[in-house]
């Protein structure tokens, strides 16, 4: 006579949530997944985690440790399922999509994330991985793509916009002489889109962000309509091609101060 099989209940619960869940488990996952209070969800997780059945990854937020990793520090191999979690709203941007859309070759080891969340500190760690944040204000979270990283849905911004926030924030891209060595390669995509680049341009509002891009699609193979389109937006008050550089000479018909290394191909 065969022995029925029984899983204990404990481990069934944790397997409902992980299924329903995904890569990365809020409070909320197993409040809806299990269909119990906030408070009873909270000390669930606690406790698997104390357990060693989860890892806690951030505020509220776990992961699942499978029994091969259970001693181990690394449990997540694709640390962009955490954005989700952690930011949210936000979306994966700057060099890191730089990156992802193969406007360079260079390889990043943080991730670049935007997130109309509080940002007390610019650079966090969370299980391992390095995240550059940036705030940004509510209503600016456009222009993005989604990805699917196993049964996590990731915002990252589209190859227009991950160029706008680039010279919207130089820093973002690694500096500015990595921008423009990115938007070269975007000015040579088949993708390219002037009148998406620079309606993004117009929605995010920030009139330094078309000093620089026409001051560099000059210097290159910007054309001469993306160029036009720039100086017709060229606002009062000056501006800097990257505020973390000295940038002493002003291009006048730019209002932008640039590095003295960039002057010798332009007209001041």
């Amino acid at each position: 006579m065969s022995k029925e099989i029984t899983i204990p209940a404990g481990r069934r619960r944790l397997a409902t949530v992980v299924r329903e869940a995904g890569e990365t488990i809020r409070i909320a996952d197993a409040e809806r997944a299990l269909d119990i209070s906030r408070t009873a969800a909270a000390k669930l997780l606690s406790r698997w985690s104390a357990q060693g059945w989860l890892r806690r990854v951030g505020p509220g937020t776990y992961a699942p440790v499978s029994l091969d990793s259970l001693f181990s520090e690394r449990v997540l191999d694709d640390h962009w399922v955490l954005v989700p979690a952690l930011f949210d709203p936000a979306y994966i941007g700057g060099r890191t999509a730089a990156e992802h859309w193969d406007l360079t070759e260079q390889i990043f080891r943080d991730i670049v994330v935007l997130t109309e969340r509080p940002v007390r500190a610019r650079r966090r760690e969370h299980h391992g991985a390095s995240f550059t944040l940036r705030h940004v204000r509510p209503g600016v979270i456009f222009g993005t793509k989604s990805v699917w990283r196993g049964r996590t849905r990731i915002a990252i911004s589209d190859v227009h916009r991950t160029i706008v926030d680039m010279l919207d924030d130089p820093e973002l891209g690694a500096g500015i002489q990595h921008v423009y060595d990115c938007l070269a390669s975007y000015l040579g995509r088949r993708d390219r889109d002037d009148d998406r680049l620079v309606a993004y341009a117009d929605r995010l509002g920030n009139g330094a962000v078309f000093k620089r891009l026409g001051f560099l699609a000059e210097r290159g193979s910007g054309g001469t309509a993306l160029v036009d389109a720039c100086r017709k937006r060229v606002t009062q008050g000056n501006a800097k091609l990257d505020p973390s550089l000295p940038c002493r000479r002003l291009v006048t018909r730019w209002r932008l101060f640039v590095p003295e290394n960039w002057i010798p191909s332009v007209r001041p």
